[in-house]
């Protein structure tokens, strides 16, 4: 039954006239009410941004498991209590509400008190997580994203400041929000947190120095007004020592000791379709990586430039029926970092494939050399040739996937797991002895 259909059930004819205009927040309402408000079984933190959402999750998550605490876990990569993490399957970061009722209800009945769940600019406008008490808020950082939805970057940022705006008004919340110093939004957020707690390189209340990078992690310290910590974070790139930071901000604001912080974070051995490594034993690197915005199209390919001696292979297109303007931006990014390029198909959608491309090489001729790109339309021979093409020391990167098992083609879902369809032809590859 749907929403529409379960309003005018409960609601007299006289008041849906008024109500069905607010189609979400009456659904929201609605559900939670009859449901006797699942979500305030929890003390639930909160994390929006543009990028790094899943991983910062994903760190908080294990650091609070590691200190003991009954904790869940909501994300666009899956969800559960402690060590039982489900994989996603549904094809959105926050689910709409009745499904969120339903995990809410299997996360209290799995033993959880707390919950890191991963929030949206779509679900935050669209009051998908009306009534819900939050603890505390995080913002990984803000780059554009989703314009085709909220219009500009004034109203995607006022969604996301919902979530401090929510934080806020809950009595019993922490009232802090844990917000990125370095981020040109940070002074907006500040203002929003009735207890803003920074951190960042450049600025902030918690500050990285030193900082060791490698192609697995990095070692680095952190400077608190409370003491200094060492920290080692088995995910490689800049971006997750921000991430980490985040983490570390909510475990300062949870009065967890240095020793809690540092082993929790350093628990955390990877996150699914995060910069991924596969290894069949060949002798180029792979890494898949879900990047799907130019900030992290970026991010990902300068990490992966710094680690590979030979050259960098890229794989990887755009989304249909997403923001257009990001298109030839993230195909400039790519000529500019990726020695070779398979420029395919990621999610089509509704939209012409061929288009989709098409506005993609526009940006890779932008900033020189085209030559080094090869349009291929169907992805699994992009991924072939890719593999075909890797040498000694060279490292092939695949974004827009990562840890999804199926694709949207044509409106429609199709069975597509990428880190098991490259495990295999890996396997196929080796020479039989």
């Amino acid at each position: 039954m749907g929403t529409r259909a379960v309003v005018k059930k409960f609601i007299p004819k006289k008041v849906f006239k008024v109500v069905e205009p607010y189609g979400h927040l009456t659904e929201a309402v609605l559900f939670n009410t009859l449901s006797g408000m699942p979500a305030h079984k929890f003390k639930i933190i909160g994390v929006t941004g543009t990028n790094g959402k899943t991983t910062t999750c994903f760190l908080i998550h294990r650091m609070l498991h590691e200190a003991g605490f009954k904790v869940g876990l909501m994300t666009t990569v899956g969800y559960g209590v402690g060590e039982a993490i489900k994989a996603q399957d549904v094809h959105m970061t926050t689910v709409p509400v009745p499904i969120l009722i339903k995990r809410f209800k299997q996360l209290n009945q799995d033993g959880a008190e707390w919950l890191v769940m991963e929030t949206t600019s779509h679900a935050l406008a669209q009051h998908r997580v009306w009534g819900m008490p939050f603890y505390l808020a995080v913002l990984t950082n803000l780059t554009h994203e989703h314009l085709d939805y909220h219009g500009s970057f004034e109203k995607y940022r006022s969604a996301k400041l919902r979530l401090f705006n929510l934080v806020a008004k809950n009595r019993g919340s922490l009232g802090v929000g844990v917000i990125n110093a370095d981020d040109p939004s940070a002074a907006v957020f500040e203002a929003a947190a009735p207890k803003p707690l920074t951190y960042g390189i450049k600025n902030g209340d918690i500050q990285a120095i030193n900082i060791k990078q490698s192609a697995d992690g990095s070692d680095f310290m952190v400077k608190t007004s409370s003491g200094d910590l060492q920290l080692r974070v088995n995910l490689p790139g800049l971006f997750n020592i921000y991430n980490s930071l985040a983490a570390v901000g909510v475990g300062l604001a949870l009065n967890l000791s240095s020793q809690q912080i540092e082993q929790g974070i350093a628990a955390l051995k990877s996150v699914p379709g995060r910069m991924t490594r596969i290894d069949e034993g060949q002798a180029f690197n792979v890494i898949v990586d879900y990047a799907v915005t130019p900030d992290a199209l970026k991010n990902v390919l300068q990490t992966t430039r710094e680690i590979t001696p030979g050259r960098l292979i890229l794989v990887f297109g755009a989304t249909g029926d997403r923001d257009k303007t990001k298109r030839p931006q993230m195909g400039q990014i790519a000529g500019k970092y990726a020695d070779l390029i398979f420029l395919t198909d990621d999610e089509t959608y509704t939209e012409d494939p061929a288009a989709i491309r098409k506005e993609v090489f526009e940006g890779i001729k932008e900033v020189g050399d085209s030559s080094k790109t090869q349009e291929v339309q169907d992805r699994l021979n992009a991924i072939k040739q890719a593999i075909e093409n890797a040498q000694n020391g060279d490292t092939i990167l695949l974004t827009g996937i990562g840890h999804q098992t199926t694709r949207n083609m044509g409106g429609k879902e199709v069975a597509w797991n990428e880190i098991e369809i490259i495990h295999k032809l890996l396997k196929d590859k080796k020479p039989s002895n």
